[in-house]
């Protein structure tokens, strides 16, 4: 018999119970779905048997970790569905990025209409009701490669020649098999929502969200964002990097070094065309940059600064921090700390003063915030804005019109930037956007503020709250949407993430974070930084950049 600690009670079951037992003799204490459970601090899936005598976690799909493994599983249970009702001569199935609350779906070698969707959801309901095992196995790195490239899995059979680990999880539903990054459920009959919609020239998958795990939430496309991204996807395409085997294969064969030249090179010329836009319409004297943490914003001022100067404007830089609240009035969050990421954490009033003066062509004494004190100090510097002047101000609430209420919108110009990464793990396992930005902030909160990986990925869920009440509403409404993901910067960014995150004591919470992406890093091989320009954003985090 094992001995387990259940909340806080003793219980004994027998050798070989699989933990799904233990999960549903327990499901009608919790509200959501058991999905996961830990033993004695580690993760296991719920088709494991019970490995030790211990202490039990119990995760449900209301914990970021557990909803993970049920949208990974709803996207395996998809892409069966689509190669049961197309066939399994289809060219490729492609998992591209998130849409709305959902991923993006294309698949090349067959019609992809509304007919063609539905069976493909039938389908799915279908395992779902049917309640079809999801069976995990272990091979060789070498068996996995010649299993995928049996089944007409390129990208696959090239990912895993470029990694170190000698065993490989494969997953199967019936007959079908397919690799997935992460955690899986034990069987379809978990996977009891989601939505499918024709979508472009593809399909979205749409999958609740920890927030809300038992409701799809509604589809609302956000179109600036897609076409950014799919246009960088795109662009991938041509260059022939789509995936991260793709990656490796050129650094193997090739080196980096043209690569890294041709897209600075698209990223000035895309920062060009957007100052062009600017000094087209001589209205436009307020440039508003806002984008999530980690996003490159400072970088990308100073670079569509020197643009905006070859073009005869004179750009001055505004941070909107410098109009914080004095510390007092600072408002909290729920726990009782200070909530800088709310607009209320901004002086409205006087920054509105200040900017439709500037407009007026008065001179105005510009402040600085004290982070230390806390309160804002006036120094001497006076501003006076001439025909050719412009502002560029940076900050998270600069796509909220109430931030800027006071000035007239003809003045404006809104510029929404975000590392949208467009490289895949392969076909079926995207790169979350988030964990892009949040390995680039765990580089730079440590070469720059001296916070260790613990410290950082302990205060991601604040930033990420934040963004999407500040800032994701908001993205629609920008006049350009800037890629500012580099499609190499995971293999340049490796070296200096990895120490970092093997520093993160076992015993801490996020422990299990750090932990995922070590693996997560196993997939890249290393690039050296010494081609990356000292203007890039990339150097924003690594460092040696010249705007320091």
């Amino acid at each position: 018999m094992h001995k387990m600690t259940i909340n806080g009670q003793i219980k004994e079951f027998p050798r070989g119970t699989l933990l799904k037992q233990i999960a549903g003799e327990y499901q009608p204490q919790y509200e959501n779905d058991i999905v996961l459970m830990k033993v004695n601090g580690k993760l296991y899936e719920l088709m494991k048997e019970i490995p030790e005598d211990g202490e039990v976690e119990i995760i449900t799909t209301g914990e970021e970790i557990g909803m993970e493994a049920y949208r990974r599983s709803v996207l395996f249970l998809a892409v069966k569905s689509i190669y049961d009702v197309a066939g399994h001569k289809l060219d490729k199935v492609t998992v591209n990025f998130s849409v709305s609350k959902g991923l993006y779906i294309e698949v090349s070698g067959h019609k992809v209409d509304n007919e063609f969707v539905s069976k493909v959801e039938e389908r799915m309901r279908e395992l779902v009701a049917a309640k079809k095992p999801i069976v995990k196995r272990s091979v060789s790195a070498e068996k996995a490669v010649e299993t995928f490239g049996r089944h007409g899995m390129k990208d696959k059979e090239k990912l895993f020649m470029y990694r170190r680990s000698s065993r490989v999880n494969i997953y199967s539903i019936n007959e079908f098999e397919d690799y997935y990054y992460g955690y899986m459920l034990p069987g379809t009959g978990y996977l009891k929502y989601f939505a499918l919609y024709p979508f472009d020239e593809g399909m979205v998958l749409q999958m609740p969200v920890r927030k809300a795990p038992n409701v799809v939430p509604d589809f609302v496309p956000s179109m600036k964002v897609f076409r950014t991204l799919k246009e960088s996807a795109r662009w991938g395409e041509k260059l022939g990097i789509n995936t991260v085997g793709d990656l490796n294969e050129r650094i193997v064969k090739e080196g980096l070094t043209e690569l890294i030249l041709i897209q600075e090179a698209l990223m000035e010329k895309r920062l060009g065309d957007i100052a062009a836009m600017i000094a087209a319409d001589r209205q436009k004297k307020i440039i508003l940059l806002a984008g999530p943490s980690s996003s490159g914003k400072t970088t990308t001022s100073h670079r569509l600064s020197i643009q905006l100067k070859t073009l005869g404007l004179n750009p001055h830089p505004i941070a909107v921090d410098n109009y914080f609240v004095d510390r007092d009035h600072t408002p909290k969050d729920e726990d009782g700390n200070y909530n800088f990421e709310c607009l209320e954490c901004v002086d409205l009033e006087v920054f509105n003063r200040d900017m439709t003066a500037l407009l007026s062509g008065e001179r105005v004494e510009l402040p600085v915030f004290n982070f230390k004190t806390g309160y804002r100090e006036y120094k001497g510097d006076y501003l006076q804005l001439g025909p050719d002047d412009i502002l560029v101000i940076e900050g998270i609430h600069c796509l909220n019109d109430k931030l800027t209420e006071s000035l007239p919108m003809e003045s404006k110009f809104k510029i929404y930037l975000s590392a949208l990464t467009q490289l895949n793990i392969d076909e079926h396992n995207r790169i979350s956007t988030t964990d892009g930005r949040l390995i680039r902030r765990i580089v730079r909160d440590a070469r720059t503020r001296g916070a260790d990986a613990q410290k950082t990925i302990s205060m991601w869920p604040s930033v990420r709250r934040g963004e999407e009440e500040n800032i994701f509403p908001y993205q629609e409404t920008a006049d350009v949407v800037l890629n500012t993901a580099l499609i190499y910067e995971l293999a340049v960014l490796k070296p200096y993430a990895e120490p970092l995150l093997f520093a993160v004591p076992r015993d801490c919470p996020e422990y299990q974070e750090a932990k995922r992406l070590l693996k997560f890093f196993d997939y890249f091989l290393v690039a050296h930084a010494d081609d990356i320009p000292k203007n890039s954003i990339l150097r924003e985090f690594i460092g040696g950049s010249c705007f320091e």
